[in-house]
């Protein structure tokens, strides 16, 4: 998902220059709070506004479980996702619901970035996000996150946390709001403009001395020594730093006013998001570029030394076959120069000792003693004259 973001856009929030300029990007305003802050009210009041001023804006629904909405949409999430369907289909319950169905929704949302990208006359100055209620279901799920991201890399964008300011009221409730707020703060690493929504009914200039004087917030928890209380103003120090960078503005979506001061904050926001969101994306680019780059060398490397290896291992086993042939030769000739050299050294032995050489004969065949038998009855007895006589007479000499 990184790869597709990155490559969807080569200067975000910058506009790119052909030979002519263009007209400035939109400015993507992503509205979330707590159930029941009014947030559907405040977009309708901003819709209004733009149109007053003849402004153009464009209002897009993400919240798919919202049964009627006060203000047209360009793009609604409910004309592609039906939640009651995806939750009879998936057996969840309305939470997994909005959920999926976000999650869903964010499959395609390649192709919300290209209908928010389509030339326009007059072009486009705002788009306006309605997120779910369920604060949580957008902020830290992968589809919230898919959504800010793909926002936040192709328009300038900015989080507008609208906030409930008669409830705020309480220094405790106040404190659950500023963690949020920094939570959020801190996941998407955009510019967020604090919204203290109906300030016709309370206003929200104590929770801005809270922000900037802890002693005036001690000061509301003065009465209270609960645990909880304790820790509220434990928390008030620690988000000193978070206060001092933090942008407000007080407006009330009933009546319409501060909307215009809300509207300069945003410009001033997306100034913020030039000078350090675009740094940090370019970053984070660089960053990742150079990490593929790292990574394909190692792998050129060990893919070398693999090859490398091999060759080796294909040298030593034809030197060790050549080798041993030359090797088994020797052997072989060495053993014969030894039987020879044994022979010779025997026949000598034998020679000097008087006994007869063993070997095979230069001409004829060994005789055996039936062979010289047999020849001997060929042959003709030679006898001598006495023998003779002897033989005659039938009687020995000495007879």
């Amino acid at each position: 998902m990184e790869d597709n973001r990155a490559a969807q856009v080569e200067s975000a929030g910058s506009p790119s220059t052909s030979g002519q300029s263009q007209a400035p990007k939109p400015t993507v305003i992503l509205v979330i709070g707590m159930a029941g802050s009014g947030k559907t009210t405040f977009i309708q009041r901003i819709n209004s506004h733009l149109h007053a001023t003849r402004r153009q804006g464009y209002i897009i629904n993400m919240d798919p479980a919202v049964t009627h909405l006060p203000y047209g949409t360009n793009i609604d999430i409910r004309d592609t996702v039906k939640y009651k369907n995806v939750m009879r289909q998936y057996n969840l319950g309305p939470n997994g619901g909005i959920l999926t169905s976000c999650n869903l929704f964010a499959t395609r949302f390649d192709q919300v970035i290209q209908l928010c990208e389509k030339p326009r006359e007059p072009p486009l100055e705002y788009i306006i996000v309605d997120t779910p209620g369920q604060i949580e279901i957008f902020t830290w799920s992968a589809s919230g996150a898919i959504v800010t991201e793909l926002f936040a890399s192709s328009f300038p964008t900015l989080v507008a946390y609208v906030v409930d300011t008669p409830r705020v009221a309480n220094p405790q409730t106040f404190m659950s709001n500023m963690l949020q707020a920094c939570s959020i703060l801190y996941k998407t690493k955009l510019p967020m403009l604090l919204v203290f929504n109906k300030v016709d009914v309370a206003r929200h200039e104590f929770a801005l001395d809270w922000m900037n004087d802890f002693d005036s917030y001690a000061a509301a928890l003065e009465a209270d020594s609960s645990y909880a209380a304790t820790l509220s103003r434990s928390l008030a120090l620690v988000l000193d730093s978070f206060y001092a960078n933090l942008r407000s503005a007080g407006v009330s979506a009933l009546t319409g006013e501060g909307i215009e001061e809300m509207l300069q904050q945003v410009a001033e926001c997306a100034k913020e998001y030039q000078e350090f969101y675009v740094p940090e994306l370019e970053q984070r680019k660089k960053d990742k570029a150079a990490k593929e780059e790292a990574r394909q060398r190692k792998e050129m490397e060990r893919l070398q030394a693999d090859m490398a290896a091999s060759n080796l291992r294909e040298e030593d086993g034809s030197g060790r076959d050549g080798a041993g042939q030359g090797h088994g030769g020797s052997s072989s000739a060495g053993a014969v120069a030894g039987v020879g050299g044994s022979a010779s050294a025997s026949a000598s032995a034998s020679a000097s000792a008087g006994l007869p050489e063993i070997g095979a004969r230069s001409s004829g065949v060994a005789k055996t003693a039936e062979t010289r038998r047999s020849e001997r009855n060929r042959a003709p007895m030679e006898v001598d004259d006495s023998d003779k006589e002897l033989v005659e007479d039938g009687t020995d000499g000495e007879a």
